[in-house]
C-alpha cells in the first residue's frame, strides 16, 4: 500500500474526527452561557436557508452559504468572552495533567480542611469538573489566584470581608470567592441542616463538582457529590474520595478512554440520600 493510498483511506476519518471533537468541545464550552441560545437559533438559521437552497435553488443564498467566512466573523464578534475562556482552557484539559498535579491539588483541600476543622472554622469549598460552576452560582468575587492552604485559609478567616460564602476552585487556581450557591429545595432533609450543607447539596444536584464542607459549629468535615451528602468524614476518607474522583490513573487511562468519557454527557443528579457517619460524640448544630 502506497502512501496515496494510506492518505486516501485515514484523510476522511482523521478529518471527521477532528471536526466532531472541535465542535463538540466549541458547543460545551458555550452551553449554559448567554451564548448558547444564539448558538442555536444560529444552527436552526442555517440549516433552514440550506435545505430552502436546495429546494428553490436559491443562487445568492448558496453563495451566502459558500462564503462561511462572514459568519465565522460573526461568530468571533459575539462569543469573543466565551471563545477567550476556551482557548485559556486547553491548557487545563486532563491530556495536560498528571498524576502528581491532581494528588498535589488535593493535598492543598486536605491541610486547608484539617486547619480550619481544628479551630472551627466554617468552610464551603466547590471543586469545579467538567461543568463550568461560574454559570450555576448567583454571585461571585473574581480571584484567580493558586490554590494554597494559606490562601484559602486567609479567605475563610471570620474577619476576612469574603468569609462568607462558598470558593470555587479549577484545578490549581482559586476562580471566584463569596460564592452564593443554590440550595437544594428538597424538603425531606434532617432539620439539622444548615445553609452551607444545603448549599453544598444544591450545587452538586445541579454540577459534577465536588463540594466540601467543614461545619463553624462542630468543626465536622462532610463532602457533598452528584446530590449526596456524606457527613463526619475523617481525612483520610475525604482523600480517598477527591482521588477516586479526581486522579486518573495514568497507566490505565488511554487517550482513547479520556475521549470517549469528555463525549459522554455528564450524568444527572440523582436523588438526595444524606449518609451520616459524624462522630456520636459531636451532635449536628442547628445552624450548620
Amino acid at each position: 500500500m502506497t502512501w496515496h493510498d494510506i492518505q486516501t483511506v485515514l484523510g476522511p476519518v482523521l478529518e471527521i474526527l477532528i471536526l466532531a471533537v472541535g465542535i463538540y468541545h466549541a458547543s460545551r464550552f458555550v452551553r449554559g452561557t448567554r451564548g448558547w441560545p444564539v448558538v442555536i437559533g444560529f444552527v436552526v438559521l442555517l440549516l433552514a436557508l440550506a435545505a430552502v437552497t436546495t429546494v428553490l435553488d436559491l443562487k445568492v443564498l448558496r453563495w451566502l452559504l459558500g462564503n462561511s467566512w462572514v459568519f465565522a466573523v460573526g461568530a468571533l464578534v459575539i462569543f469573543q468572552p466565551e471563545l477567550r475562556r476556551m482557548f485559556g482552557e486547553l491548557g487545563n484539559l486532563p491530556l495536560f495533567t498528571t498524576t502528581h498535579e491532581e494528588r498535589e491539588n488535593i493535598e492543598v483541600i486536605i491541610q486547608t480542611v484539617e486547619r480550619l476543622a481544628d479551630v472551627k472554622i466554617g468552610a464551603l469549598i466547590a471543586i469545579e469538573q467538567s461543568i463550568q460552576l461560574q454559570e450555576a452560582v448567583e454571585s461571585g468575587i473574581p480571584v484567580d489566584c493558586e490554590a494554597t492552604s494559606e490562601m484559602l485559609e486567609t479567605i475563610f478567616f471570620p474577619n476576612n470581608a469574603i468569609h462568607d460564602g462558598g470558593v470555587l476552585i479549577k484545578g490549581d487556581r482559586i476562580t471566584h470567592a463569596a460564592c452564593i450557591f443554590p440550595l437544594t429545595q428538597r424538603s425531606d432533609l434532617n432539620k439539622s441542616l444548615g445553609t452551607r450543607h444545603r448549599a453544598a447539596i444544591g450545587l452538586s444536584e445541579e454540577t459534577d463538582a465536588a463540594i466540601v464542607v467543614v461545619s463553624e459549629e462542630t468543626g465536622a468535615i462532610s463532602y457533598a457529590y452528584k446530590g449526596q451528602l456524606v457527613r463526619g468524614v475523617s481525612l483520610e476518607e475525604l482523600r480517598a474520595f477527591l482521588t477516586s474522583l479526581l486522579v486518573h490513573p495514568a497507566k490505565t487511562r488511554t487517550f482513547v478512554e479520556w475521549l470517549r468519557s469528555r463525549l459522554a454527557e455528564p450524568p444527572q443528579p440523582g436523588p438526595v440520600v444524606i449518609t451520616q457517619n459524624e462522630p456520636r460524640s459531636i451532635p449536628p448544630a442547628p445552624g450548620e
